[in-house]
C-alpha cells in the first residue's frame, strides 16, 4: 500500500479499494461515502489540472496556484489522488492494473466517453469480473435525453423540484445546496454497497447506474404521488406544508419560528399555548386546516408577534408541540449539539495545520456503543500527491503486458 494508507482503515468497506474517475460533486461524494466507511479510495485526475472542483472558488484553501477550493474539499476527504493521462497508453495500463485490484469503479462521464477510450462495460468486466461499476450520468444512460451534460440546477429544473420550492408557484427557486448530485451521489454509493453485497453471493460483479434526473425524481416523495395517483400538480407554496397545517415558518417578534404540528394532540397542544378554540369549525382538524391554510397562517402570525421567539420555543417544547429556530450556518457548525453527532471532523493540512471540515452524517456502532468506523480522517488530496507511490504499488505482482487471465492476481 502506499504511505497514506499503511494503518489498516476500520469500517464495513476496509479493504475494500476504489477507483474514483469521477469530477465535481456527484461521484466525488458517493466515493466519499465509500472512503467514511474504510474503502481506500485513490482519484484519478488529469495531469496538470485535476478535477474541475479544484478550481470552483473563492473561497481557497493556502494561496497560490496550487490552491484548491473549499469546494473540492468537501466531497474529497479520505482519497489518494493519481495524475493519469487515459489518452495515453502507459497511463492507460497502469489504470488497467488499477482496475484489476480494484472493488468498485464510480465514473460520472457522458455516456460513449469510456467506451472510446477502451474501458467500455464489457471491457472493464474483462479485467476484472468481480468489480461493481457504478456510473452516475446527469439524464440516464439511455432515452432521448441520455447525451445531455448534467449540472445541478440544470436538472433541479428538469426534475420538476424548482416548481415545488419557492415562495410562489410563479418564482421557481434552486435549493441552496447541489442536492441533485448530492443525492446521485448518496443513491450511488447505497447502490455500490448493495452490489458488493451481491458480489458475495454470486461472485460476479455489475453495473449500478444513476442520475441526477433519477435521484431528485426519487425524492419527490408524498409530491409525486400526489399527481400519479391523485392527478394534482404541486406548486411551490413557500415555507408551509402542502398536506399539513399548521407546518411551516411564523413570525414571532423578533424573528422566525417554525412549527410542525403533525396529529390533534399537538393541535390541542398548540392551541393551549396560544390560547386558541381547538373546536374552532374552520380548523377542527388537519383537513380543515389545511383547506383555511391562509387564515390559519394569519392568525398565528398575529398571535407569535406577541413575544420574541425563544419565549414561544420554550412555551411549544413544554407542552411537546415540535418547533424549532432558522439558524444561519454559522450557528449550526458552533452548536453543541452539531458536535456531539461528530458532524465536524478535524483534518491535518501540510500548510495550514488543523482544518475543520464538515463530517460524515452516519455513525456506526457496537452493541456497547464503540465507534466502528474510522478513527481519524485524511485531508483531501493535493492534485497527484499520491502519483508515484500509487504508481509503485500497482506495478508490484504484474507482468510487463495485461490481459484479462492477471485478474487472479489479486
Amino acid at each position: 500500500m502506499s504511505p497514506s494508507q499503511t494503518a489498516v482503515s476500520r469500517g464495513p468497506l476496509a479493504g475494500k479499494l476504489v477507483l474514483d474517475l469521477s469530477r465535481a460533486l456527484a461521484g466525488p461524494h458517493a466515493a466519499m461515502m465509500m472512503g467514511d466507511m474504510g474503502a481506500r479510495v485513490i482519484k484519478v485526475e488529469a495531469p496538470g489540472r485535476g478535477d474541475d472542483s479544484r478550481g470552483w472558488g473563492p473561497p481557497f484553501v493556502g494561496e497560490g496556484p496550487e490552491r484548491d477550493s473549499t469546494y473540492f474539499y468537501s466531497c474529497n476527504r479520505n482519497k489518494e489522488s493519481i495524475q493519469l493521462d487515459l489518452k495515453d497508453a502507459e497511463d492507460s495500463s497502469v489504470l488497467r492494473k488499477l482496475v484489476v485490484k480494484a472493488d468498485v469503479f464510480v465514473e460520472n462521464f457522458r455516456p460513449g466517453v469510456l467506451d472510446r477510450l477502451g474501458l467500455s462495460v464489457t471491457e472493464l468486466h474483462q479485467l476484472n469480473p468481480r468489480l461493481v461499476i457504478l456510473s452516475i450520468t446527469g439524464f440516464g444512460h439511455d432515452g432521448p435525453n441520455s447525451s445531455r451534460p448534467g449540472y445541478d440546477q440544470i436538472a433541479q429544473g428538469e426534475a420538476g423540484l424548482m416548481s415545488l420550492t419557492g415562495p410562489s408557484s410563479d418564482q421557481p427557486t434552486r435549493m441552496g445546496v447541489p442536492i441533485g448530485d448530492l443525492l446521485a451521489g448518496i443513491y450511488g454509493a447505497y447502490g455500490a454497497a448493495a452490489a458488493l453485497v451481491q458480489r458475495e453471493a454470486t461472485g460476479k460483479g455489475s453495473v449500478v447506474r444513476t442520475s441526477l434526473l433519477a435521484a431528485l425524481i426519487g425524492v419527490h416523495a408524498f409530491q409525486g404521488a400526489r399527481y400519479t395517483i391523485a392527478g394534482e400538480v404541486p406548486q411551490a407554496i413557500g415555507n408551509h406544508h402542502p398536506s399539513i397545517a399548521p407546518y411551516g415558518a411564523f413570525t414571532a417578534a423578533d424573528k422566525l419560528v417554525q412549527i410542525a404540528v403533525g396529529n390533534q394532540r399537538q393541535w390541542q397542544s398548540f392551541c393551549e399555548v396560544l390560547d386558541f378554540d381547538s373546536e374552532d369549525p374552520r380548523f377542527a382538524t388537519n383537513p380543515d386546516r389545511t383547506k383555511n391554510r391562509e387564515e390559519l397562517i394569519a392568525a398565528i402570525d398575529e398571535r407569535l408577534r406577541d413575544q420574541p421567539a425563544d419565549a414561544w420555543l420554550q412555551a411549544f417544547e413544554k407542552v411537546g408541540v415540535p418547533a424549532g429556530a432558522v439558524r444561519n450556518l454559522a450557528e449550526v457548525y458552533e452548536c453543541e449539539q452539531t458536535k456531539s453527532q461528530g458532524l465536524i471532523i478535524p483534518v491535518e493540512d501540510e500548510s495550514l495545520g488543523t482544518v475543520s471540515l464538515p463530517g460524515p452524517p452516519v455513525r456506526l456502532e457496537d452493541a456497547e456503543g464503540n465507534s466502528l468506523l474510522r478513527e481519524s480522517h485524511d485531508v483531501p488530496p493535493a492534485l497527484g500527491a499520491h502519483t508515484d507511490s500509487v504508481r509503485e504499488w500497482v506495478h508490484e505482482g504484474f507482468a510487463d503486458s495485461l490481459t484479462p487471465a492477471v485478474t487472479s492476481a489479486r
